[in-house]
């Protein structure tokens, strides 16, 4: 049975600093079936000034709201009724965006090792493990979950400019991005220059572009791609 040992205050002062975000605004979930476990493990990362809720199964967290921010799990390989490996590789099948996941366990083998870190988990700590190191590994989840929603968040930006434009628009600045000057897109698509060219500015500015090249990039990210000529 794993029992965090004491956390000093230089600890957690020194992980501290290592955080780049508001603690506060980051939450941590453990899942595991021990109750002496989440609740170490709780006033671990409490101590890390975290947002921590713990769960005695997958289908207690399922069931519980989420927090909108960066957050990460730390699982337990063997839990009473669906096993950690089960959950994340049922969470891998929905092929859906999920928080980093931390496994943890007392029983653990490279096969088993290989298998979750293969399907996408952080970290995998052997019970017992220090302090330090789950700090460090959750830490670094954090960090990653924070990377990948402020990812989602520039996207969505994308795709609302995108969703701004005119269907003429969207065909002006496709050609746009293609290299196509204003009299040759006036020319494909059988309008005046003078109307291609505004077509062109008003695209761009609600694509916040200042070049051809951010054009091309923004909508390459937007899996928009140019049409050849």
């Amino acid at each position: 049975m794993f029992h965090a040992p004491a956390f000093s205050a230089s600890n957690a002062a020194s992980s501290r600093a290592t955080l780049t975000m508001d603690p506060a605004s980051r939450t941590v979930y453990i899942v595991d079936d021990d109750d002496l476990v989440r609740g170490a493990l709780r006033s671990l990362l409490r101590s890390m000034d975290l947002t921590v809720r713990d769960f005695a199964s997958t289908d207690a967290f399922v069931a519980a709201p989420k927090a909108e921010g960066p957050s990460c799990m730390v699982l337990d390989v063997r839990l009473r009724g669906e096993s950690g490996l089960a959950f994340q590789q049922a969470l891998r099948e929905r092929g859906q965006p999920h928080m980093p996941i931390i496994f943890m366990t007392g029983h653990g083998d490279i096969a088993m090792t290989v298998q979750a870190m293969k399907a996408g988990a952080t970290d995998f700590l052997a019970k017992p493990f220090r302090d330090q190191d789950m700090i460090d590994a959750v830490i670094s989840a954090l960090e990653m979950d924070a990377k990948r929603l402020a990812t989602d968040r520039s996207l969505q930006a994308l795709r609302d400019c995108w969703a701004a434009l005119t269907p003429r628009e969207r065909e002006v600045v496709t050609h746009v991005a293609a290299g196509l000057m204003n009299k040759q897109i006036a020319g494909v698509l059988g309008i005046a220059e003078i109307t291609a060219k505004i077509h062109r500015g008003q695209a761009m500015r609600k694509m916040q572009c200042r070049s051809v090249a951010e054009l091309v990039r923004k909508m390459e990210a937007l899996g928009v791609v140019p049409e050849s000529h």
